[in-house]
């Protein structure tokens, strides 16, 4: 930074050079090097947050800006959330304690800036949001696994030979559908709407499982791995297509006898 020339009162005896800086806000200071700072007298300010008071100690000719870093430690809050009013009146950061008439035992308040609050709240609102639908989630699949285990008592019997009534297929599908929607009701977002989304799959596989179960109980050989396959080869003649090899013929339920009678 530039150097100026500081004349005595007597003569010419005397000349002194003295370093400036510029602050943050283009505020033209006498630079302290860290020799003067650590020789600072210290002062002791009473911070008012809300019903919370807070006793910090700092040099007389530390900035408002550093008040602030010293006050993130004690409350938590970032320097850009913080706002410090003195004698009434907001101070910026570029200021200097002892410039603005802050010293010892000096009272200042600070103040959450309000736009960061009002962000802070829309961040729980949405933390506890997301928290209620991982709760809602987590029940549903509570339920989807209970009629899971239904679903495989279902399939196992089927795929055993054994006849279900078609009513317990219905009632486990409109059970799974209850739960769908109860899915479709749960507002989420993030890691919640992925969770939502695998469930909701889960789901339509059931009901799909379900629909393949009801057809195959509903007509057992038509199914790939208990399918009776009857194929019959035809070959052609002159008079027409006839059968070489014909599927075996159902008993009749007509009995024939050859009982005869004779009439007159």
């Amino acid at each position: 930074m530039k150097k100026s020339s500081c004349k005595g009162v007597v003569g010419n005896a005397c000349k002194e050079e003295i370093d400036w800086e510029v602050r943050p806000g283009g505020m033209l200071v006498q630079k302290r090097n860290a020799g003067e700072a650590a020789s600072s007298p210290m002062i002791k300010i009473k911070v008012s947050h809300g019903s919370y008071h807070h006793y910090i100690t700092i040099p007389a000719q530390s900035t408002i800006g550093d008040l602030k870093r010293v006050l993130a430690h004690e409350t938590g809050l970032e320097p850009k959330e913080q706002r410090l009013l003195f004698r009434g009146k907001e101070k910026e950061n570029e200021e200097c304690l002892h410039m603005v008439g802050v010293k010892e035992m000096s009272k200042v308040i600070l103040l959450e800036d309000p736009a960061s609050k009002e962000k802070k709240l829309e961040e729980m609102k949405k933390d506890q949001g997301i928290l209620k639908a991982y709760e809602a989630i987590a029940k549903v699949k509570a339920e989807v696994d209970k009629l899971s285990e239904k679903v495989g008592t279902l399939e196992r019997a089927v795929h055993g030979g054994n006849k279900v009534a078609d009513k317990e297929f219905v009632v486990l599908t409109e059970l799974l559908m209850v739960q769908l929607l109860k899915l479709d009701a749960i507002e989420a977002d993030g890691e919640a709407k992925v969770q939502r989304r695998i469930e909701v799959c889960r789901i339509h596989s059931f009901v799909d499982t379900l629909d393949n179960l009801k057809a195959r109980n509903s007509n057992p050989f038509n199914n790939s791995t208990n399918a009776v396959s009857v194929t019959t080869k035809w070959v052609a003649f002159e008079s027409g297509v006839v059968s070489l090899s014909t599927p075996i013929a159902l008993q009749s339920s007509t009995k024939i006898t050859q009982d005869w009678e004779l009439f007159d």
